[in-house]
């Protein structure tokens, strides 16, 4: 799907031509002096659904009214409800639902209109449309062209002021859209076409696009680089492994940058600690964490923020070959430490330890992993929450502050010395699994020994960078999840 294109209009949405009005109103609304035109334009249908409670603002809710006779300005308007939730987060929920519905019912273009629509909450209506609209379908055919409906591309937003705030939110918010987009298409796509190789390729595209500085390293660099730990998962596959480092400069010559790093396991069988059949279609998504770091780099480069980043993903796949990793092997990580490998299904973390002490050499002012790494996060936080620890609290808090901007929301898990003990060795300097206890933090724990001397936070999205369900505002598949979190945390250390 191409992205939609977002304009901007100002004045009365009675007056918007437009085959779609949505209009996102809060739980037990009135209706706005600002919609009286268009009330009287629908024959006070409006007014009549809200006094006669056929409509109550509920979140995810929807009404569709049709324009009574003919007349220009809109002729459908959509009503959504944004529940209770605060303004913005609520805006970009609503929009999602209307761009899902708009999309849908092949109307090919939208307005949307909302009191107060500026600043976070208009951008949060352009991201958030453009996450409700987008839908998969590369790999299949085409409908018959009786079946075929006309792809959301047009919408526009009806603000009280087209000011260059109003532009600036427009364009963040398209900026963070292309973010998305990228990240739920690569975590679609399945484990035959997205490989390291094309993992490689989209960041090459994107340092194309943005004139960012893009470095690929296969198995030759990492084996003279000493990365043990990453080239143990991909000693098993004919796959040429990447490390891709992607920089953009939008800071001061010499500034320190904010690292994100993302986990790139394009497919995982669990290697020899094979994973049950039933599923494991779904690992082509353990490739999210890598997708989520070239989709924040794409949209902090759109948005040209004033900081320097460095984006690091570890790309390969964990399959069982006569080469593979073997349970009780002891391999040596970049940074001299050896690690007793008890579960080749504990492979993430095998790659993102030599991955973070990569970053190292870039003397990052903060760093940021995102990685499908525990089913264990799922059994703790399900799949609404993202599981955050780090090595700084201060460095954390800003974190959580970000997921929350984001709406995106994430929980803090200790990291307590106690825990160590599960990650202790009896033949290398730790082991890649601390059991059943506690398996997101011994998880992180293990993450925290390759990123010692840094400022650093780990983010397990197992539980929400893909769903398995439909979940309203989007089909079951790739969420986009964490994009926006890496890039409001970014724009948190922009000058």
């Amino acid at each position: 799907m191409t992205a939609i294109a977002y304009t901007l209009r100002a004045g009365d949405p009675a007056r918007v031509a437009t085959p779609l009005l949505a209009v996102l109103l809060p739980a037990d609304p009135s209706v706005p002096r600002s919609l009286a035109a268009l009330d009287r334009t629908f024959g006070g249908l409006i007014t009549r659904a809200i006094r006669q409670r056929d409509f109550r603002g509920g979140r995810d809710e929807t009404l569709l009214l049709l324009r009574p006779g003919a007349g220009g300005g809109p002729e459908r308007v959509l009503l959504v409800g944004m529940g209770s939730a605060e303004r913005v987060k609520g805006t970009h929920r609503a929009a999602a639902v209307a761009g899902r519905r708009a999309n849908g019912m092949g109307v090919g273009a939208m307005a949307i209109w909302a009191e107060a629509l500026d600043g976070e909450s208009l951008e949060g209506a352009v991201a958030g449309s453009a996450l409700g609209a987008w839908v998969f379908r590369d790999l299949q055919a085409a409908p018959p062209p009786a079946q075929r409906r006309k792809p959301l591309a047009r919408v526009t937003c009806v603000v009280a002021k087209v000011s260059a705030a109003a532009k600036a939110a427009l364009a963040a918010g398209e900026a963070v859209a292309a973010g998305q987009r990228i990240a739920r298409q690569l975590g679609m796509l399945p484990g035959n076409i997205c490989t390291p190789d094309h993992l490689a390729r989209t960041a090459r595209e994107i340092a194309k696009r943005h004139r960012l500085k893009v470095a690929v390293l296969g198995r030759r660099e990492m084996t003279r680089l000493k990365m043990g730990s990453f080239l143990a998962v991909a000693q098993g596959t004919r796959q040429d492994p990447k490390l891709v480092v992607l920089e953009y400069r939008g800071g001061r010559r010499g500034d320190a940058p904010v690292a994100l790093v993302g986990k790139g396991l394009c497919f995982d069988t669990g290697g020899v600690s094979i994973k049950p059949a039933l599923g494991m279609e779904t690992m082509k998504f353990d490739m999210s964490g890598a997708g989520a770091v070239l989709g924040a780099m794409e949209a902090i480069a759109r948005m040209k923020l004033k900081v320097n980043v460095v984006g690091l993903v570890g790309s390969t796949t964990n399959v069982v070959d006569g080469d593979a990793v073997k349970p009780g092997d002891v391999v040596r990580a970049a940074n001299g430490k050896t690690i007793e490998i008890q579960n080749t299904d504990a492979e993430g973390r095998l790659v993102l330890a030599d991955v973070l002490h990569y970053a190292k050499r870039f003397a990052p002012q903060a760093v940021v992993d995102a990685a499908t790494l525990t089913g264990a996060c799922v059994i703790a936080l399900g799949h609404v929450t993202t599981g955050v620890m780090g090595n700084d609290q201060g460095v954390v808090d800003e974190v959580l502050a970000a997921t929350k901007r984001a709406g995106e929301p994430g929980w803090q898990l200790p990291m307590f010395d106690e825990y160590k003990e599960l990650l202790k060795s009896d033949s290398a300097d730790l082991r890649n699994i601390g059991g059943r206890s506690a398996g997101t933090i011994t998880a992180g724990l293990f993450l925290a020994e390759f990123a010692e001397g840094m400022p650093w936070v780990h983010l397990d999205v197992a539980g929400t960078a893909y769903s398995e369900s439909d979940l309203g505002i989007m089909p079951k598949g790739s969420t986009g999840t964490p994009v926006r979190t890496f890039v409001e945390f970014v724009r948190g250390r922009a000058r």
